[in-house]
């Protein structure tokens, strides 16, 4: 075996691209993900030795370790490159642990885009392992794995199998939870506008809002007042009161973090938190811009800072010159600072060569690796151009003793916005608004019209990918590497659904969380579980040390668990009481229980009552029974006749059919499922956001498929199991039988081989 040096990626994907411009000077391999990890099948932390971590190869991995240990043969020296992140240290230091030999020197090598100069310079300037980036990594996963392989067993014991608890996707649930209760909650309040539509004496016209009387904010309660103030208007004379003319500059936003590009992708390009992870890494690993010619097109995709280069700007300032001319590009770099807890480890996601515009690239890129490299590249150079000016014109109007409001606006130069213009739910000043005649003070104004509305306050929104990613930021809960993973794996476990684009606790959700919020207030609460990712940090910047971290944890935690063992309800045995008292013996409440066909109301008084009923929540949370053969209606119509969706419940639980049986037979899933049972599996086609479903084929052959055929066609006759693969993260693995081996799970991905026997 040659002695050349050996350098260790992480993905397989990597090594043309490492190899092209490294040539034959070095070997290069890949772990294909973690070599190690804890044991799939017990706690594998032996807590009274400092919580020392009980690693193992992981299934299917010992070919990986082969492999590595005859690519380094007789090597000296071992460059450690998996991806820069914790995530990324730690497979460094596994490789260097089965790696170890006298005399060998192991270096670790940050690829932080997989371009020439950055592969060549990284190799050139290798660091050392970093011990606290590891321990955070590993501190980490041993808080992960004594709360979820403790926790999950008391809701197995509870609840029902196959249930899991996780340190923070427990927190995005009850986040979910309490948004849904408080729409539940919410009392909705009447309130009426008027807006006027006034003429001056040139066109056009315009609508002004009323919002004030004597001076004061004015505020409509009912269509009483509002007729009253109508009538006054309507007798009234309008002149225009001030008017203030403003320039106000709008700057361009920072280069993308990852929260960032997931929101703005889920806005503008309707793609998941996860299939822009997917995306991004692709255009991140290398992109064959020819015949074997794979090229790094972004910087590494998992970042949390705003920080770039100065290279690379003074590259797009060159650009926007060259393109648009002087007056657009910023006379120096345009830097952003940083929010505070912000790991800055890595550059904001940005373009390795701005001269790869996405013209130039449209045909080495599929549909929607375009769209997303389209929408880093434009992010970027318009970090680099001049803002833009917006002129404003602000019109206050009388009418006797009511004030009106108008606001007009127009680009007196566009700037930036030539390029890129964000997204924002919240972003007032994307709204289109009205354009205004020429006005000045003094100015008589007829009154062509009055337009009295009645309102109702809204509730606050359900989180929709986007907001929810950003509320998961903005409150310190995970790290941009995991919010895709929390969004799918809340999905996966059916503790939410995504309807309509916007998150809704399922009732197994509500029921869990109110469990786990009761017996464990502060392990699952928002600032605690912040606090802990801070702590984190901490640990990797050596400003904490990681045995106090999961000593000062396990303490209060270790007593909750004891005392929820004890002491948490049990839904299988005693319920959880309602308001509701049981119809049939009038004495006892109803209390909601869990059976092998999903949850259930049952009597309290159970033996000597029987009464049990499915049931329901209204739209204020309020628990409905459900009567034998009664269908529930619901809001949704059916997609082949156009009549109403009713609720019913068969052996599998509840679904939605239609209500013109048996003239229409079709079936769907509550969270949209048709044709087949749901198995609870997101599809796992990019972008594709179905369901994976149980079917038969015509010859009566149990098959799996995406609900959303025939515009998807993702079919396997193994059945999906709700597992990622801790190899290769693979969102799903396979089961499947063999005469030799039984029945086993397995990842689909070839290049991966993972196998487990099920528990």
């Amino acid at each position: 075996m040659s002695a050349k040096p050996l350098v260790i990626v992480e993905s397989p994907t990597k090594i043309r691209t490492i190899k092209k411009y490294l040539g034959n000077e070095y070997n290069v391999v890949a772990t294909v993900g973690h070599i190690k990890d804890l044991p799939p099948k017990e706690l594998g932390i032996d807590i009274e030795d400092h919580f020392k971590p009980l690693y193992r190869t992981i299934a299917g991995k010992q070919k990986v370790v082969t492999s590595l240990r005859a690519s380094a043969g007789d090597a000296q020296d071992i460059y450690l490159a998996p991806d820069p992140d914790r995530e990324g240290e730690a497979i460094a230091w596994h490789a260097a642990e089965v790696l170890k030999k006298q005399g060998r020197r192991f270096h670790r090598v940050l690829f932080h885009e997989l371009t020439e100069n950055a592969i060549r310079k990284a190799i050139a300037h290798p660091e050392v392992l970093n011990k606290d980036k590891y321990e955070a990594q590993q501190t980490r996963r041993i808080l992960d794995r004594l709360v979820g392989y403790q926790v999950s067993p008391l809701l197995w014991k509870k609840v029902k199998g196959n249930l899991s608890a996780g340190r923070v996707q427990s927190v995005a649930v009850r986040i979910i939870c309490e948004r849904e209760r408080a729409i539940q909650a919410f009392v909705p309040e009447e309130y009426w506008s008027i807006t006027a539509r006034l003429a001056g004496t040139s066109p056009p016209p315009f609508d002004a809002k009323l919002v004030k009387k004597n001076g004061e904010k004015l505020t409509i309660a009912n269509e009483a007042e509002a007729m009253e103030i109508v009538r006054a208007l309507e007798g009234s004379t309008y002149s225009v009161g001030a008017v203030v003319n403003k320039t106000v500059r709008k700057n361009p936003q920072p280069p993308f973090t990852t929260s960032k590009l997931q929101q703005e992708a889920i806005r503008k390009l309707r793609f998941s938190a996860k299939k822009t992870m997917i995306i991004a890494q692709q255009l991140y690993e290398g992109i064959d811009l020819g015949p074997g010619d794979p090229v790094g097109l972004i910087t590494y995709m998992r970042t949390d800072s705003t920080r770039i280069a100065a290279e690379a700007a003074h590259e797009a300032i060159d650009w926007v010159r060259q393109a648009h001319g002087p007056n657009f590009a910023v006379d120096k770099p345009r830097f952003f600072e940083n929010r505070k807890k912000v790991q800055d480890a890595h550059e904001a996601i940005r373009p390795t060569a701005i001269n790869n515009t996405p013209e130039k690239l449209a045909r080495y890129l599929d549909k929607d690796q375009l769209a997303l490299y389209q929408l880093i590249w434009r992010r970027f150079v318009a970090s680099q151009m001049q803002p833009a000016l917006i002129d404003q014109k602000n019109v206050s109007i009388q009418a006797g003793p009511y004030t009106l409001t108008v606001t007009g606006s127009s680009v007196k130069f566009p700037g930036f916005m030539i390029v890129y213009q964000t997204v924002d739910e919240e972003d007032e000043s994307n709204r289109k608004e009205q354009p205004l005649p020429n006005l000045a003070e003094g100015d008589a104004l007829t009154l062509q019209q009055l337009l009295p509305k009645q309102h109702f306050t809204q509730p606050p929104p359900r989180f929709s990918e986007a907001s929810l990613v950003k509320e998961l930021e903005e409150n310190g809960i995970g790290r941009p590497s995991t919010y895709a993973t929390i969004l799918s794996t809340i999905r996966d476990k059916g503790y939410v659904d995504l309807i309509k684009g916007y998150f809704r606790p399922s009732e197994l959700g509500f029921i869990v969380n109110d469990l786990l919020v009761a017996s464990f207030p502060e392990i699952f609460d928002v600032e605690f579980t912040a606090h802990m990712e801070d702590e984190l940090d901490r640990v990797e910047t050596a400003e904490l040390n990681a045995l106090s971290v999961l000593s000062n944890f396990y303490g209060p935690f270790s007593a909750k668990l004891s005392s929820a063992d004890e002491q948490m309800l049990s839904v299988k045995g005693v319920g959880i009481a309602t308001e509701l008292i049981c119809p049939k013996c009038g004495k006892n409440r109803l209390h909601i229980k869990m059976g092998k066909n999903g949850h259930f109301l049952s009597c309290s008084g159970y033996p000597d009552c029987t009464y049990s009923r499915d049931y329901v929540r209204d739209e204020q949370g309020h628990i409905q029974p459900v009567e034998p053969n009664h269908e529930a209606a619901t809001d949704k119509v059916c997609p082949k006749c156009n009549r109403p969706l009713v609720l019913k419940r068969g052996k599998y639980g509840e679904f939605l059919a239609c209500s013109g049986f048996p003239e229409c037979d079709h079936t769907e899933s509550i969270n949209g499922s048709t044709n087949g049972k749901s198995l609870g599996i997101t599809c796992p086609e990019a972008g594709c956001g179905g369901n994976v479903v149980e079917k038969k084929s015509k010859r009566g052959k149990i098959f799996y498929g995406c609900n959303r055929y025939p515009n998807c066609k993702f079919a396997t006759w193994d059945k999906p199991v709700a597992k990622a693969c801790p190899v290769c993260g693979n969102s799903y693995l396979v089961e499947k039988t063999s005469k030799r081996e039984g029945t086993y799970l397995a990842c689909v991905n070839r290049e991966c081989g993972y196998k487990e026997t099920p528990a």
